[in-house]
């Protein structure tokens, strides 16, 4: 047997909602215990975590890995390196590649490159329609076998109600998850800002935020329809939150996420032009980020993620209305929550709940925790280190990020995969 204690370090366990002095102990790549005390195996290594604190590693729901087709952008590896050292133990990959993740083979492929080059865990989705063209569902229960977690046609919206209440009625049948991006597409065609006396201003094509609500109201009318386990992957928008709150009152399996980007960032960044900070959905108001807020912090709003979207130099040096939409994420997530917590709005296991519990129990997972028995995939990390951040000091290949020279605060300074330690800080 292999055994390591971390002593003296600030245990963060989301689910008793604790935040305490102690040890944990890793045997086999598994938590053995952890608490004030905890007896010492003989020949153990022991770490001395000098008081910092120690949570169950980042599950993050979303991540695109531009492999296979734009492989510039973000590979397994680059991808793998910036995870590990943003704490970051699992990664569930988005299939929104070229070509789309929509075939066993395609799945099996992302697998094996994810193995071969990543030393974080990497579970990918599948697209929930060929070519994610929102014309014909995908081999469900093939993809399954081959190991996808969950489906997603991401930003493309499937327009046609009938084919995706068959595939929702189809994964339904096979215990599935569909996760789904919230948002009429018609209204929100074309848009690169939220409707806003900023958009009007700058001239910039906008989107209310009731086509987030209005597409929200349509899945969750096919969520009761069908009977599908459901999440929506951005909920973004204060308009969106009672259409959601109903929907759980009302018993159906439904859960909700948002970007760490529309929780720390408003529609007033996006003033100078500046395209890092064009997202998808675009950024809200400071009114709709405080209530997005609040409803993480009441649990209405399970899930906080990177929505980590890598873009290369000239897909973002372009005018703003034109420039791609999104961010890298991996590194910034954990340092950018950091600002929730030091801004007392949410506590450390608030975070970890959104970060790594929730999403873990969502695609039942036994990670995201620390009771004895569950993988010892952990993060230890100082959440008031202060530093500026550089992008080209970011791992990722893509330095699209909305925080670069930003004064920050949180640094990770372990990343534990099954026990062995995938990242240190020098």
């Amino acid at each position: 047997m292999t055994s390591l204690l971390l002593t003296n370090a600030r245990l963060i366990d989301p689910e008793r909602d604790s935040d305490t002095l102690g040890s944990l102990l890793i045997v086999d790549g598994k938590i053995a215990a952890h608490g004030a005390e905890v007896e010492v195996p003989e020949g153990a290594e022991v770490i001395d975590c000098g008081g910092q604190c120690l949570a169950p590693g980042i599950v993050d729901i979303g991540v695109k890995v531009c492999e296979p087709g734009e492989r510039h952008k973000e590979s397994y590896k680059t991808a793998g390196l910036a995870a590990a050292a943003g704490g970051v133990t699992t990664m569930v990959t988005r299939p929104d590649t070229l070509p789309a993740i929509d075939t066993p083979e395609a799945l099996e492929f992302v697998e094996r490159r994810a193995n071969e080059a990543t030393p974080v865990n990497v579970l990918p989705m599948a697209a929930l329609t060929k070519g994610r063209e929102g014309r014909e569902m995908t081999e469900i229960g093939f993809l399954l076998d081959a190991g996808a977690v969950a489906f997603t046609d991401c930003d493309h919206v499937v327009t046609d109600t009938k084919v995706l209440s068959r595939a929702m009625t189809y994964a339904r049948a096979l215990g599935a998850l569909v996760i789904s991006h919230p948002q009429e597409p018609g209204l929100s065609a074309g848009a690169a800002a939220t409707s806003s006396k900023v958009a009007t201003l700058r001239g910039l094509p906008a989107v209310s935020p009731m086509a987030e609500r209005m597409g929200l109201d349509r899945d969750i009318a096919l969520v009761e329809m069908t009977g599908v386990k459901y999440h929506a992957d951005q909920i973004t928008a204060a308009r969106a939150l009672p259409a959601l709150e109903r929907a759980k009152k009302n018993g159906l399996d439904v859960t909700a996420g948002t970007s760490i980007h529309h929780l720390t960032l408003n529609d007033l960044d996006v003033a100078d032009y500046r395209t890092f900070f064009k997202i998808k959905p675009p950024l809200r108001s400071e009114d709709d980020r405080l209530a997005i807020i609040g409803a993480v912090k009441s649990g209405l709003i399970d899930i906080i993620s990177s929505m980590h979207t890598p873009q290369d130099e000239e897909s973002k040096r372009l005018p703003f209305e034109e420039a791609a939409s999104g961010a890298v994420a991996l590194e910034t997530l954990l340092p950018a929550a950091m600002q929730l917590y030091h801004n007392g709005f949410l506590t450390l296991p608030d975070l970890f709940r959104a970060m790594a519990l929730n999403p873990a129990n969502r695609l039942g997972l036994p990670s995201g925790r620390l009771d004895a028995g569950a993988p010892a995939d952990l993060v230890l990390f100082d959440p008031d280190a202060p530093f500026v951040l550089d992008r080209f000091a970011l791992r990722s290949k893509s330095k699209n990020t909305p925080f670069d020279g930003a004064r920050m605060q949180g640094k990770v300074l372990a990343t534990y995969v099954a026990g062995a330690a995938v990242y240190r800080r020098d």
